[in-house]
């Protein structure tokens, strides 16, 4: 199984990019499952039923989001209608939503989970103790994470943690693509930052002069996004479906 994983896509820029390129992405590498990090894809932050929409539109099978999934209100509604959009999984119970996606193939079936790192970040259910409860109730051993978080210690020590439970964890949130993709001990694929999908002259897809300017300042800020030149960042996780281990990782970054 060949499961393509989108970086952190940011604005109708970067949404755009992805449309451009998704179809020669997938016929290139036999893709069998797209995953997308849309938390970002509306103009002005969050995500919005239309933007969730045109994703899924584009051959994305799940939609995975972060700490700005209730950004938009207007969103609330389309988390708990739509299965193949998901939130943390750690938010509390109240939250719109679910934070798990088990895509059915027939012969074989994929688990996707979506996690909100706690270091530096909102104070949220221990995403360990979140997992160990997850995986009892999942059947199948093709089980990919998406763990939106701050620390690379963190991401790394849930890695390790479930190294031969999942059949991979990728990083997001840093908008910054890792070189350390690296398939664990017992199979598990890791790295620590898949990227962002968006304009790649900027600081994280945001205006550089912006950027700097509430740096420097420590002032409030209005964030837009930047236009120009665009990149796809994401990886390509290779699944022998009948163990649920990873046997090859390539890394994704197209820039025009």
């Amino acid at each position: 199984m060949n499961v393509l994983c989108i970086g952190d896509v940011v604005g109708s820029g970067g949404v755009n990019f992805l449309k451009e390129n998704l179809s020669m992405l997938k016929k290139l590498n036999k893709i069998d499952v797209v995953i997308v990090n849309g938390e970002n894809s509306a103009n002005g932050n969050g995500i919005t039923p239309s933007a969730a929409e045109e994703l899924l539109n584009m051959s994305a099978d799940v939609i995975t989001t972060g700490n700005h999934a209730f950004r938009r209100r207007e969103v609330y509604e389309t988390f708990d209608t739509c299965e193949f959009l998901i939130r943390p999984a750690n938010y509390p119970k109240s939250a719109p939503g679910k934070g798990v996606c088990i895509l059915d193939f027939g012969m074989t079936q994929l688990a996707v989970i979506n996690l909100l790192g706690t270091v530096y970040m909102e104070n949220m259910r221990c995403p360990f103790e979140i997992m160990d409860e997850l995986l009892t109730d999942i059947s199948t051993k093709n089980i990919i994470v998406d763990f939106h978080a701050e620390a690379t210690a963190e991401k790394r020590a849930l890695a390790e943690y479930l190294d031969g439970r999942v059949s991979a964890l990728f990083g997001t949130h840093t908008h910054v693509q890792t070189a350390d993709e690296q398939i664990l001990k017992q199979g598990t694929g890791f790295i620590t930052d898949i990227g962002m999908t968006g304009p790649a002259d900027s600081v994280l897809g945001v205006k550089s002069s912006l950027a700097i300017e509430k740096m420097k300042t420590k002032m409030p800020v209005r964030f837009d996004f930047a236009d120009g030149v665009h990149q796809l960042n994401g990886l390509l996780i290779e699944i022998d479906s009948k163990t649920g281990k990873s046997t090859h990782l390539n890394r994704i970054n197209l820039q025009k």
